[in-house]
């Protein structure tokens, strides 16, 4: 089963500029178009101009952390329906049940490989 990610566009939140240079890499390799941000701000800057189909958000980070990037996007009736996939270098159940409050769709640990990230994809675009 090939997967045709093609100009799926996924945006990918983080403060580690390795996370995010990972995740782009994985996932344009895949065929998907990446926008990334740096943070929470960064992010809500770019989602209303380019309405990604899924959002990968890191948990820890400064300014606006991932739940609150999440309920944030949660909380707009033009995003609510795209998935959030929250990254954690922590697996704490936690961090896991937190995430389900504000509306996350899924949790993967960091450092996540490439099939973790599209699986995840794969569940709730192609699901």
């Amino acid at each position: 089963m090939t997967d045709n990610f093609q100009d799926l566009k996924v945006m990918v939140i983080d403060d580690s500029k390795t996370i995010r240079r990972t995740a782009e890499t994985l996932l344009k390799k895949a065929g998907c178009e990446v926008i990334t941000a740096t943070d929470g701000f960064d992010a809500l800057a770019k989602i209303a101009d380019s309405k990604p189909s899924i959002i990968f958000v890191d948990i820890m980070m400064p300014r606006l952390d991932g739940y609150q990037t999440c309920a944030l996007i949660k909380n707009n009736s033009a995003f609510k329906a795209t998935p959030v996939i929250m990254l954690s270098s922590k697996d704490g159940l936690f961090d896991k049940a937190k995430g389900r409050i504000v509306g996350s769709d899924e949790y993967l640990t960091k450092p996540f490989s490439k099939d973790e990230l599209l699986g995840a994809i794969r569940q709730h675009i192609n699901g």
